[in-house]
């Protein structure tokens, strides 16, 4: 579905990602974990074509992906991020927006709306502003708007980070429930294990820019891993 080789990218003069190789099947959902600064939001950029590689070469669908990626391309994916970034409308035209963008027909665009709102909790808060929605909330119609999509690869940048422990858990039992169901193909980011643990097939650990250890969280628990990834996972597993 999607694949890096040997990645590296440079801003100014700071090496930020050193030869990376990524690989993503379809129904997957990989983590990249790491501490602050490891690089892991840069290699999702990277693989979401929202930033060029200094060197390396990207792969979509089997096909090499130029610098200057198609749109029909950059339409197969969407995006998630922290913070939540609803436009001052209603709720509803938040996650229609996209439809609208690819000229689905009203009735389209009804029925996807309701169904993924529904299925993220807040059918009820439809005609509502989003300025108005609580961290928990706005974070569910990020994900209703994405999933409305039906995008090949969704890409999830740290999606709970701002949450408060209880929202934080129900969002992702939930988002976990629509994993299930869709299979839908996904890079999630995280600096919390327990998302990756709850939520992803494999994860790769990034330290310093560079791929230090890769498997399934249960594999990568257990280890033995390298003395900079056990220092990393020790307080996970502790």
């Amino acid at each position: 579905m999607l694949e890096a080789r040997e990645i590296s990218w440079t801003k100014g003069h700071k090496t930020i990602l050193q030869n990376i190789d990524f690989h993503l099947f379809p129904g997957e959902c990989v983590g990249l974990i790491g501490p602050n600064g490891s690089g892991k939001s840069s290699l999702l950029k990277v693989l979401a074509f929202l930033e060029t590689p200094t060197s390396g070469l990207l792969y979509f669908q089997g096909q090499a992906v130029p610098k200057s990626v198609p749109l029909p391309i950059r339409r197969k994916i969407a995006l998630v991020f922290q913070k939540s970034l609803l436009l001052n409308t209603r709720v509803f035209d938040n996650v229609a927006i996209g439809l609208k963008i690819r000229s689905l027909s009203k009735g389209k665009i009804q029925e996807r709306v309701d169904y993924w709102l529904e299925q993220f909790g807040v059918s009820h808060l439809s005609k509502q502003l989003a300025w108005s929605l609580s961290g928990g909330e706005a974070q569910r119609v990020s994900l209703a708007r994405a999933f409305a999509l039906e995008p090949d690869v969704l890409f999830l940048d740290e999606p709970f980070s701002s949450l408060d422990a209880p929202t934080k858990e129900g969002l992702r039992i939930d988002l976990g429930q629509v994993f299930k169901a869709t299979q839908t193909t996904t890079v999630l980011v995280s600096h919390d294990f327990k998302d990756i643990a709850h939520l992803t097939n494999r994860a790769l650990i990034l330290l310093n820019g560079q791929v230090m250890a890769e498997g399934s969280p249960s594999e990568l628990l257990k280890g033995p891993q390298k003395e900079e990834v056990e220092r990393f996972l020790a307080h996970f597993s502790s």
